[in-house]
């Protein structure tokens, strides 16, 4: 019974972990000359919500669940994993990620390793006008981090998180 006590209090606590990194975001504009810069933190809570939190929270990319929620300047956008498959299959991958498991084998998964370093490129299939080209994400395997994070956008744009 104790056994079963201290198991069920681990696994509470587990689900409730709250973790912060600092992270530097890169957006890049082939328009703009220099890119832009800004600092600020990345806080995950297991099992499900994933906060990037930049420039004062001016920017801010939130995974609550299913629902995602990018904020730039004064715009939201909103959308959810189970109604659009451009995020549906980076949902999948970012829990691996975090939850330290393998990541899911699918058609529009590519993954590279290199050293302890694993590349995961998330390419979405499908004509539909989408608001990324593709997703790269860089996990350091042996400490099971997220170093860095980089959506690509139309005409060379991305944004790009790394992870400290």
């Amino acid at each position: 019974m104790k056994k079963l006590i201290l198991t069920l209090a681990f696994v509470i606590c587990n689900l409730t972990l709250s973790i912060a990194q600092s992270v530097t975001r890169t957006q890049h504009r082939t328009a703009i000359a220099e890119d832009a810069v800004t600092t600020g933190t990345m806080t995950v809570r297991k099992p499900d919500y994933i906060c990037i939190s930049t420039d004062n929270g001016k920017e801010q990319l939130i995974m609550d669940g299913t629902k995602f929620t990018m904020v730039t300047g004064r715009k939201q956008h909103t959308t959810d994993s189970r109604k659009n498959a451009q995020f549906a299959t980076f949902h999948e991958v970012l829990k691996a990620v975090i939850g330290g498991q393998p990541v899911p084998a699918k058609d529009d998964i590519t993954v590279t390793n290199k050293g302890s370093l694993q590349t995961v490129t998330i390419t979405p299939a499908g004509k539909k006008r989408k608001m990324f080209t593709s997703f790269v994400m860089t996990v350091d395997t042996k400490g099971n981090k997220l170093k860095t994070l980089r959506m690509n956008e139309r005409a060379g744009n991305y944004t790009e998180y790394t992870f400290k």
